[in-house]
């Protein structure tokens, strides 16, 4: 069931004015648009962790069951809604900049993994083998409409990206001694 989408047409038209500014931008300087995103994880007990990004921060833990205290959503859930948030976001934002009207939008992700992976049982990887999403997207728009939206979005997203294509994943380690 679709839960219905809050009717501001004032936000709908600030999200496709910041949409076409910031466009103008990148267009005239493309340098503006290179980005290194820092966020720091902290253990505070246990497994319970705490990320920070500027104002922002996240709790995220593992349920008892897993060793935790269920003090925030697993990071499989966090990593999943990202997916979800990034392209139920971006529907919004296409459909205001193509001028298509969306009355309500709902994405639902499918993950399958074998936890196995996770407790390093060899020849078991420790993420998913398939991701799915379901996208329902109400509108009054004809469909080819809806769907020209979809496609652009889905080929914009960056969470969509981080799943569909490699990246390199680098890691430095520093270890301190207690005390130092």
């Amino acid at each position: 069931m679709i839960h219905p989408m809050k009717h501001n047409p004032e936000r709908i038209e600030a999200i496709k004015t910041a949409w076409e500014r910031n466009g103008r931008a990148l267009e005239l300087r493309p340098a503006v648009g290179q980005k290194t995103a820092v966020t720091k994880v902290r253990i505070i007990e246990g497994v319970h962790c705490e990320a920070e990004e500027g104002r922002w921060k996240l709790a995220a833990d593992a349920s008892e069951k897993s060793g935790g205290t269920a003090a925030g959503p697993d990071p499989g859930f966090i990593v999943r809604s990202a997916l979800g948030t990034c392209l139920a976001m971006g529907y919004v934002t296409w459909a205001a900049h193509l001028g298509v009207p969306v009355s309500n939008v709902e994405v639902e992700i499918h993950a399958d993994f074998d936890a196995r992976g996770q407790h390093g049982v060899e020849g078991i990887p420790p993420g998913y083998s398939e991701i799915r999403y379901q996208v329902r997207i109400e509108s009054a728009a004809p469909e080819t409409d809806v769907a020209r939206v979809v496609e652009a979005a889905d080929r914009a997203s960056m969470v969509g990206d981080v799943f569909a294509r490699a990246h390199r994943l680098v890691r430095q380690l520093t270890v301190t001694r207690p005390g130092a």
